[in-house]
């Protein structure tokens, strides 16, 4: 592979790699491997709350510490690609920096600018080495990400000038500067993620998006898997204990909110993790040992209702904190026993 990222032994460490903080999801995280070994660039696409972050950041902690010059470029003492670097070989100096260290987060938003992510003239150095010249030029994040990996986050939220000053990196991994009439090399991998029910996004242009592999991510597969998810990222109260069964109970009432007919969007993960944490919270105090459905039922509607959205036909006729109190009534009728 032609890659410099994709060595040998970081080629075995994808293959190994079980991204153990993501339960679940065994078919997007072979998709992904087989997307970084090729050398792919992806986006991976789902609702809010689903891992899509924690599985890129996952990514970078297989990538193997490397040494990279002391510069803004993070270039490599075999491989220099900016002026600092080309001129003082022999006087840079350099550091060891680990995967993540190498991970870029880009926050997407119709502010962001080509400048942000290409870099731009720093007016101090300008005045010192003159407006045109190279040394005046402080590299973005693009550069920031060389040799790692570049983190896109809500790419949709991107606008169309963004995508075309993305477009040359993407297919030849080098950026020209246009005050300069210069090419700089860029390596690295590229992670997007979207949400595509988001309509208060950017239009992601057909030639952009040619230059990816679409990775599609679902919510937890099964409730055992959600159940293990809230125990192993909720934060927990020592002195209160939450049931197991009645734990499985709630949780199941979210999924079932996720096939519900009428409601368009649907309560994610973080739905579960925070009625588990505010349920603990509310049983503390109380001065209750033990959380039971009285407690569930009060962070209900705080929790829940601004994380659904009703359909047209029905939000019309009710409130989403109405209609979510009357189904966890069905609910909890349905699943008798839980006090």
């Amino acid at each position: 592979m032609n890659n410099i990222l994709i060595s040998d032994v970081l080629r075995r460490k994808i293959i190994d790699e079980q991204f153990e903080d993501i339960l679940g999801q065994e078919n997007v995280k072979r998709d992904l491997k087989s997307a970084l070994l090729m050398d792919r660039h992806v986006i991976l696409i789902g609702n809010p709350g689903i891992g899509k972050t924690t599985l890129a950041k996952n990514i970078a902690k297989i990538l193997p510490d490397m040494k990279v010059n002391n510069c803004g470029f993070n270039c490599t003492p075999e491989r220099a690609i900016c002026p600092e670097c080309l001129n003082n070989k022999d006087k840079i100096k350099h550091k060891n920096v680990s995967g993540e260290d190498r991970f870029i987060r880009i926050q997407g938003s119709p502010d962001l600018t080509a400048e942000d992510l290409l870099g731009d003239i720093d007016p101090i150095k300008a005045m010192k080495y003159g407006p045109l010249s190279i040394e005046a030029f402080t590299p973005g994040k693009i550069f920031r990400a060389n040799n790692g990996i570049l983190f896109f986050d809500e790419i949709n939220r991107c606008s169309e000038k963004l995508q075309n000053a993305l477009l040359q990196v993407l297919e030849e991994k080098k950026v020209t500067i246009g005050s300069y009439n210069i090419d700089f090399p860029a390596e690295f991998v590229f992670i997007g993620t979207m949400n595509p029910e988001d309509t208060s996004t950017e239009t992601l242009s057909d030639v952009f998006l040619d230059r990816f592999d679409m990775i599609y991510m679902g919510y937890p597969e099964t409730l055992e898997i959600e159940r293990k998810i809230v125990s192993m990222k909720g934060k927990r109260i020592d002195e209160v204990t939450f049931p197991e069964d009645l734990l499985n109970h709630t949780i199941d009432f979210i999924r079932s909110l996720r096939n519900d007919p009428n409601i368009d969007k649907k309560p994610s993960v973080r739905a579960s993790l925070g009625i588990y944490e505010r349920a603990q919270a509310v049983a503390y105090l109380s001065k209750d040992k033990t959380v039971n459905s009285e407690h569930i039922k009060e962070v209900m509607l705080s929790v829940i209702s601004h994380r659904i959205r009703l359909k047209p036909s029905i939000k019309y006729l009710e409130t989403p904190e109405k209609y979510l109190a009357e189904e966890f009534k069905k609910f909890k009728g349905r699943k008798s026993g839980y006090t």
